[in-house]
């Protein structure tokens, strides 16, 4: 166990301890301790600990687990209050089927490499299940290149409402190597974008509006980079197995 957490659990048992102690029976907190019992109680303390280490280990489980806990509850609680921004924003790309009966929205960064190794899961699952509906949502949070990239990729929306988005998406995402303006560029020409008119659209307030959004969106469900993936009422950071995510989308169905 680091340090750190030894110490967080001492800390743990020696608040319980004293917790305990001060919810002794009313008679007997007539009488507060003296420094000299003080000092007695918490050799017992210290005594106790050194012979029974593993206390410590079940301690910072439980610190863990209560933790955890709390953390899901406060996701679950953002979710829900972030609901329409997830899962019904028209500002964002729906791929697979529209109408169909489990949503999972994607955060990702073109630069990054996680997102890159989850695509051929998300399109494994999307293939393998026609009543699945990907939301995908551009969170630039790797530099310069991943706000031009996802610039980009948001104004894609704007030429033939959006048909052309996602073979320029799987483009990005495909890609290995320096994401520079050029390569955008490039793939945007090759996915059927007219770049010119693309150049012009990324800078528009609407482009703008809709990464400034994603970012407060992310922000606000204690998301720290990416990818990470909203299914139901739960929240998936980073990289998981593809069994993983089938695991989710079949808790959300039931």
């Amino acid at each position: 166990m680091p340090p750190f957490r030894f110490l967080s659990a001492a800390v743990a048992v020696l608040a319980l301890s004293l917790a305990l102690l001060a919810a002794r029976p009313a008679a007997a907190q007539q009488t507060s301790f003296t420094p000299a019992q003080k000092t007695a109680i918490e050799a017992m303390i210290r005594d106790y600990l050194v012979k029974n280490p593993e206390v410590l280990v079940e301690a910072m489980h439980a610190l863990d687990a209560k933790q955890q806990a709390g953390a899901a509850a406060a996701s679950r609680a953002a979710i829900a209050a972030s609901h329409k921004d997830l899962f019904e924003d028209a500002a964002s790309y729906v791929a697979g089927n529209p109408k169909g009966d489990v949503t999972i929205v994607e955060f990702f960064d073109y630069r990054c490499p996680y997102c890159k190794q989850m695509q051929p899961h998300i399109q494994a699952l999307l293939k393998e299940d026609g009543k699945l509906r990907l939301v995908l949502k551009e969170l630039p949070v790797l530099g310069p290149e991943s706000v031009i990239a996802s610039r980009a990729a948001v104004a894609a929306l704007q030429q033939g409402k959006g048909s052309k988005y996602m073979a320029f998406h799987d483009a990005m995402m495909a890609f290995r190597g320096q994401l520079s303006d050029t390569e955008i560029f490039r793939m945007a020409g090759e996915a059927g974008l007219d770049v010119a008119k693309l150049k012009t659209d990324m800078q528009t307030p609407k482009v703008e509006a809709v990464l400034r959004d994603n970012l407060a969106l992310a922000d606000r469900l204690g998301i720290q980079g990416t990818p990470a993936f909203v299914i139901g009422t739960e929240l998936a950071p980073g990289a998981v197995s593809l069994d993983s995510l089938r695991q989710m989308v079949k808790a959300a169905r039931s």
